[in-house]
């Protein structure tokens, strides 16, 4: 069976993969087409507040987190740039959140999701219809085995059209609703999903107010909790101070802009040692002493990091220094090579996007958080595209011919999703073992 909680259950002589929530399918459907207690989509069009019972707002307004109780539920606001609004249920923090509305098509994977550093600042939608049915593991029981990306929840908000009160599985410790209110993040569900997912499509992705109903927009916007997203986000997704991973004998720098543990946990699997430093580091004469770099990925504007992108192009001009850039490392390692970067209308998020190596023909199913790409129509003499998103066409990864610099838009660590490309650690570490081993001659 698969290991996210989900059983395999008969179905017409046949078999398929439901979660194990108990959610008959007759129930959801039932609940999806019944708006009167399901979900309410309108335009904004006054700062007005919606009715609760008595016991809800004196929770409100004793600011308690406290879960509701299904016959007392507390109606949340999510309210886009544009006016568009969505009324639900909460279940998380009864807190107002401000961010940008962007969606992700993973079925499953959420506390990965959730504590990727990437999402810092945004208020994350879940396309798949039901959230939470197998809990948050308690304790990782060991590195390779930990889900979480990061120490902590990154994203704004979560909204989800139907999020499990009950969960099973093996490792869960508590619900999803419990760990977020442990964080004081809000999730509001009971939602249409796939109408405000085909909103963020057609319009692309806009600031949203994600905030209890007993408030008005007005106060929501005032007082919302929010990331300046210009510098405060990187800052706040670097480690304070470099930490030190040992392994074998092969040392790689990892930049850290707001890497994913999974990363960390890939190289350290093959054996490498890691010196994991915070982006704004001057981090030149380490990476002299270092066998290989990698950039990682983290969240925000890559034209915001000037900074850094200074101090990488420096150290593309080191030819010998293998160099692996992943995600917004790949972006930051372009734009050091003198490319441009542009935003997307909706990004790419979730765990099921193809992509193809222009070397071999191959073809991958990876998975990927990003709203910014890479413009291959200033590439400098050297530097090739290397994959090709099967879906929009745009760029997935440079390499460079006359160095050992290689890139990909796409997370080859997963997790969650994929472990297709996983092997191009393999391929970098291997390469940087073949340098180490010139040098040493």
């Amino acid at each position: 069976p698969p290991s996210d909680g989900a059983v395999e259950t008969p179905l017409g002589g046949g078999s398929r993969f439901f979660p194990a929530d108990g959610l008959f399918l007759a129930e959801a459907q039932k609940k999806t087409h019944n708006p009167g207690s399901w979900s309410v989509r309108r335009k904004s069009t006054r700062d007005d507040t919606l009715p609760v019972c008595e016991e809800a707002s004196a929770s409100l307004r004793s600011g308690s987190d406290s879960a509701p109780r299904e016959s007392c539920p507390v109606p949340m606001r999510l309210v886009l740039e544009d006016g568009t609004e969505y009324v639900g249920e909460s279940l998380g923090a009864n807190v107002a959140v401000a961010g940008e509305v962007v969606f992700n098509t993973a079925m499953a994977g959420y506390p990965e999701s959730l504590t990727d550093p990437s999402y810092a600042g945004q208020i994350l939608v879940q396309t798949y219809p039901l959230i939470g049915n197998y809990g948050v593991p308690a304790e990782p029981r060991g590195p390779s085995l930990s889900p979480f990306q990061s120490p902590r929840i990154h994203v704004q908000g979560l909204v989800v059209q139907r999020g499990s009160i009950h969960h099973s599985h093996h490792r869960a410790g508590r619900s999803l609703a419990e760990w977020l209110r442990s964080e004081d993040v809000p999730l509001l569900t009971g939602v249409d999903t796939r109408a405000l997912t085909q909103r963020l499509r057609e319009h692309g992705t806009m600031q949203g107010w994600l905030f209890p109903a007993t408030m008005t927009l007005k106060d929501a916007q005032r007082s919302a909790k929010s990331v300046e997203m210009r510098e405060e986000v990187f800052r706040r997704v670097a480690p304070p101070a470099p930490v030190r991973y040992l392994g074998g004998e092969l040392q790689v720098l990892v930049i850290d802009v707001g890497i994913k543990t999974g990363i960390i946990e890939c190289l350290l699997e093959r054996g490498a040692s890691v010196l994991r430093v915070p982006w704004h580091i001057d981090f030149l004469e380490l990476a002299r002493d270092a066998d290989a770099v990698l950039i990682g990925n983290g969240p925000g504007d890559p034209c915001d990091l000037e900074g850094l992108t200074a101090q990488v192009r420096q150290l593309l001009a080191m030819k010998d220094v293998p160099i692996f850039g992943v995600c917004l490392g790949h972006q930051i390692l372009a734009r050091a090579a003198g490319c441009t970067t542009y935003k997307l209308r909706y990004g790419h998020r979730g765990a099921n996007q193809p992509v193809r190596d222009l070397l071999t023909g191959r073809c991958y199913v990876t998975s990927q958080n990003h709203g910014y790409a890479v413009d291959t129509g200033r590439l400098p003499p050297g530097c090739t595209p290397w994959f090709v998103n099967l879906n929009d066409r745009t760029n997935e990864g440079l390499q460079w011919d006359d160095r050992p610099v290689r890139s990909v838009q796409f997370h080859p660590e997963a997790r969650p999703g994929p472990r297709d490309t996983e092997f191009l650690f393999d391929d970098f570490l291997r390469l940087a073992g073949e340098l180490r081993a010139v040098r040493g001659s």
